[in-house]
């Protein structure tokens, strides 16, 4: 049986798959790099989109990639207006997806704590 999306799951994704396409071929600032867009989540009256990001830059690259998407959050937002039909185009607010560095932060301990047990027979 096929899953029910609801509406604001479909604008939702929608909103992120334009926001990728325009991110990748629009966007001109050389401080958005490459980024994956994760997740957008909207409010329940759609005035406000979390989009939500992830990059494999660190530091100070991070810092301004985030300040690149907010200067251009309102170009985003006007084409976002012209490509998905929506009532009302939702304000952008661009949040870093830390769960990929947190995910590997863990798994860089797991692995730590396994080789230095001495109660798992390994050295």
């Amino acid at each position: 049986m096929a899953e029910r999306y609801s509406r604001s799951d479909r604008v939702s994704e929608a909103i992120r798959r334009e926001l990728a396409q325009l991110i990748a071929t629009e966007l001109k600032d050389p401080r958005v790099g490459m980024i994956s867009l994760t997740a957008v989540e909207l409010t329940p009256d759609y005035a406000h989109a979390k989009v939500f990001y992830s990059t494999l830059a660190e530091g100070d690259a991070q810092k301004q990639i985030h300040e690149g998407l907010t200067r251009a959050a309102g170009f985003l937002r006007r084409e976002i207006g012209r490509r998905v039909r929506i009532h009302t185009t939702p304000q952008l607010h661009f949040v870093h997806d830390q769960t990929m560095e947190r995910a590997d932060h863990l798994s860089r301990l797991i692995d730590k704590a396994l080789h230095s047990d001495p109660g798992t027979g390994e050295d």
